[in-house]
């Protein structure tokens, strides 16, 4: 993606909801078409269209860019994040990740700090776009899927919650062993998920302070030193699994039909 200039606008979201649902792997198409969501979905989308009709800035273009890329049956990993980054050109659909041309996000930038304390510095610095951890398994989901520009948290307590929660009790329906990565408080409360969709197949839950810098470092679970990115993959692989290349530096090909 080129580098936009500092007018453009190439992320804000400018279609309805059930548009893009229409494009998602069947998997998740069929979750969301689920009727006990179905009001949540209009309001949701209600909301939205009033929002942009008022003047609102939203992100990102695509909110449900996670599930294109990690179909639920490829989930190795789930790591979940609050809501889309707020600043023009940063949200991409994927909790965590800025395209490449962005600044790196301070806590993006402590994710990298901890995986070169785990694995050893990169030969080049790791790129912001982490869409080769999607394509490799990693669910990276936020509870809230849009924002509005400038103001964080905007579009929380809105409906998306319900709605990324039946998306991660998708994933536990699915037998395939796989490990939740849970930083933060607000990440923490989706353990009680657990309750209420029993998993399927093998799960280990990781819990640590969230990486923002205001929290990295605090007790009780600091995020610097929690060692998850490799206790993730021992665990994948001791069940079975081929675990995730966090150091990747490359993209991996989309599969077939999902897009890039």
């Amino acid at each position: 993606m080129p580098q936009p200039s500092d007018t453009e606008v190439l992320n804000a979201f400018q279609g309805s909801l059930n548009s893009q649902i229409d494009t998602l792997p069947a998997a998740w198409k069929s979750t969301l078409q689920a009727p006990h969501l179905q009001g949540i979905l209009e309001r949701l989308d209600a909301m939205l269209t009033e929002r942009l009709a008022a003047g609102a800035c939203i992100f990102p273009l695509r909110p449900f860019r996670a599930l294109i890329e990690t179909p639920p049956d490829a989930v190795q990993v789930v790591i979940v994040g609050q809501d889309p980054y707020h600043g023009p050109n940063q949200a991409q659909g994927l909790a965590f990740s800025v395209p490449d041309f962005c600044p790196t996000p301070p806590s993006l930038r402590n994710m990298f700090k901890e995986l070169a304390r785990e694995y050893g510095n990169p030969d080049q610095p790791p790129r912001n776009s982490l869409v080769r951890w999607a394509r490799q398994g990693v669910l990276l989901l936020n509870t809230s899927l849009t924002v509005e520009a400038h103001q964080p948290a905007s579009h929380a307590r809105k409906g998306w919650e319900h709605i990324t929660d039946a998306l991660i009790m998708r994933v536990l329906r699915e037998p395939r062993p796989k490990v939740l990565l849970l930083w933060g408080s607000h990440a923490q409360a989706r353990r009680t998920l657990l309750d209420m969709q029993p998993p399927a197949g093998p799960i280990e839950v990781l819990t640590a302070n969230h990486p923002s810098p205001l929290s990295a470092l605090r007790p009780p679970r600091p995020f610097i030193g929690c060692g998850h990115f490799r206790q993730a993959n021992d665990w994948l692989q001791a069940h079975g699994e081929s675990g995730i290349d966090w150091m990747l530096a490359r993209t991996p090909l989309a599969a077939p039909g999902y897009g890039g």
